[in-house]
């Protein structure tokens, strides 16, 4: 007994800072998802416990299962989809670069994501406004542009966050990639095994964890993207995308209706748990 809290003891302080700094602010959001908290007003300083009223609300609000549909395309897309796949496909063209090409390559794509996001947002925004980049470009070759952030949004957002994204599936695969033993795909070479099935029955099977973990974090990262939506579109035209994340933040702060916001944000954060137990079982060995 005493030697076992002996062991313990170390990891009391990494928990006593996980219960304060982590599910201390959870606890105090749900309970904040059950008032009718206000910005201003006499429900700023003393809300009233309404229970579920703001997820009745929800319910029965079209705006909110718009914005939790367009949520799950903006994570599907651009983090699983976008990021791991270009992620991978860079982390593979990297590993058969050399010299200074390798280098050249890698600094590009890292300066993506080591910028500082509300930098990146408005370099974004720069590039697929009307009179911007996109657009110029598209000249050079005589083709008429358009107004990407109103005629097609969510693209431009998807598209952002792929770009903004990217950089961390690359070094979390290249590292992964780099561990996998040469012996093995030489092996499989000289079998006359092509390179999709060295790749597929091979390289895949042995990062299967360094995927899972990588699909865990750029979905609960992109699940609160919110800064690069929020200056690229503001979450219009109307409502065309408004992620939960910035429909929270509109409730709560553009319309003052801090419970109703808090109630959304909940929902994401139930949303993020959702995806995070899936990928949780995906990382479990496999029993022979």
């Amino acid at each position: 007994m005493v030697q076992s809290l002996l062991r313990t003891s170390p990891l009391i302080p990494a928990v006593v800072l996980l219960l304060l700094f982590l599910a201390g602010p959870i606890v105090y959001s749900l309970y904040g998802s059950l008032t009718n908290a206000s910005l201003t007003g006499p429900k700023a300083a003393q809300p009233d416990f309404v229970g579920f009223d703001n997820y009745a609300q929800l319910i029965d609000n079209p705006q909110f299962w718009k914005s939790l549909v367009l949520t799950l395309v903006f994570v599907i897309a651009s983090a699983l989809i976008g990021q791991n796949l270009l992620g991978m496909a860079l982390a593979l063209l990297m590993k058969a670069a050399h010299g200074p090409m390798r280098a050249v390559v890698s600094t590009i794509v890292v300066v993506s994501w080591v910028l500082p996001e509300i930098v990146a947002a408005f370099a974004l925004y720069a590039f697929f406004a009307s009179d911007g980049t996109l657009n110029i470009m598209l000249g050079w070759f005589g083709v008429e542009g358009s107004a990407w952030l109103i005629v097609l949004p969510m693209l431009a957002v998807i598209l952002a966050n792929v770009w903004r994204g990217t950089a961390f599936s690359m070094m979390v695969y290249s590292a992964a990639l780099n561990d996998v033993p040469p012996e093995i795909t030489e092996a499989a070479q000289i079998d006359g095994a092509s390179g999709w099935q060295r790749f597929s029955r091979i390289t895949v099977p042995m990062i299967r964890r360094s995927i899972s973990t990588n699909l865990m974090l750029t979905t609960l990262q992109t699940l609160g993207v919110f800064t690069l939506i929020w200056v690229m579109t503001g979450g219009g035209p109307g409502v065309e995308s408004s992620t939960l994340p910035v429909l929270a933040y509109q409730e709560a702060f553009k319309f003052s209706q801090v419970g109703y916001g808090t109630a959304i944000a909940t929902v994401t954060l139930v949303l993020g748990g959702l995806f995070a137990i899936v990928y949780i079982k995906a990382l479990k060995p496999e029993v022979d």
